[in-house]
């Protein structure tokens, strides 16, 4: 399935970006290490910790220069487990609805938010199941876990934790979510080894990201508010599915794809208008869900 995804401002809804050269400068200045992870994950943390205090997040940005979007461009809107208290507008698709689980599953959610994904697995792993959230920001997993005890819920719960060291047994998984989470993950190969790890032989994962069809340009990829909006550190397409491979996943294939066009008024806080033209013109992202098991 291939759709396509217009974002024009924060939560989708078409906005007017006044372009000061002050506030300019200032979007263009705050720029990031794109080679640095831990500056990478303290931005995240801080970016995200403030969306779980502020109740949504429309994408990035906690500075009143920097642009907010967001890539939710699939609708939660009548999925069983919904809980809109967890709904922070964070994700770029609805795994779970393509996550195949079944009653008395074992499901990990990465980067698990305010548990959104999380309460929808729940419904469909039943009481016999077991949910289980990874978040590496604490103000992440104590909304999600006040959240999971107004619920009532005794078989869902969250871990505080990084992707690329999963606090998580060997092969005692057996599925594995995530939404627009592991393209903020600075070592991309480190996670999906952890995915493997974590999972049983005969399970699988269903994640929903961001990837790069062509050229990102280097004042886009360094941009703070767009590596915080989950663009500048998604991976190119091709080598997001094969680093998954490289992992020991098989079957890995993308299962649903939006292609997402962001607006001038957006990328031109970051970047000159030449360098928008060259990012058109390469390819720009979409959004994937992609699965894949491991076999052996």
């Amino acid at each position: 399935m291939h759709e396509e995804i217009n974002i024009a401002g924060c939560c989708n809804q078409a906005t007017t970006v006044e372009r000061t050269s002050s506030s300019v400068d200032e979007a263009r200045e705050n720029r990031i290490d794109p080679t640095d992870g831990e500056q990478i994950k303290q931005l995240v943390k801080e970016r995200y910790g403030h969306a779980a205090t502020q109740g949504t997040g429309c994408g990035c940005g906690t500075d009143s220069n920097e642009p907010e979007f967001s890539f939710v461009g699939t609708e939660y809107e009548g999925q069983e487990g919904y809980v809109a208290e967890a709904d922070l507008g964070l994700g770029c698709g609805v795994p779970t609805e393509l996550a195949d689980i079944k009653p008395g599953d074992t499901v990990l959610d990465l980067g698990s938010g305010a548990g959104i994904d999380a309460f929808i697995a729940r419904n469909e792993t039943g009481e016999e199941g077991e949910v289980i959230g990874v978040d590496f920001t604490p103000e992440m997993i104590q909304k999600a876990t006040e959240n999971a005890t107004k619920l009532g819920f005794d078989n869902v719960r969250f871990l505080e934790g990084d992707i690329e060291n999963l606090p998580i047994d060997d092969e005692s998984v057996d599925v594995i979510i995530s939404n627009c989470v592991l393209n903020l993950v600075p070592h991309k190969q480190k996670a999906f080894s952890q995915m493997y790890r974590v999972l049983k032989t005969g399970g699988h994962f269903t994640v929903s990201d961001i990837v790069v069809e062509g050229d990102l340009p280097d004042p886009l990829r360094e941009s703070a508010a767009l590596y915080a909006g989950c663009v500048s550190g998604a991976s190119e397409r091709e080598d997001y599915l094969q680093l998954l491979r490289e992992a020991g996943f098989d079957e890995v294939s993308v299962v649903r794809e939006h292609t997402i066009n962001i607006a001038d008024e957006i990328l031109l806080e970051m970047a000159t208008e030449q360098e928008v033209a060259v990012f058109r013109e390469s390819g720009g992202l979409s959004s994937v869900t992609v699965t894949g098991f491991r076999r052996d």
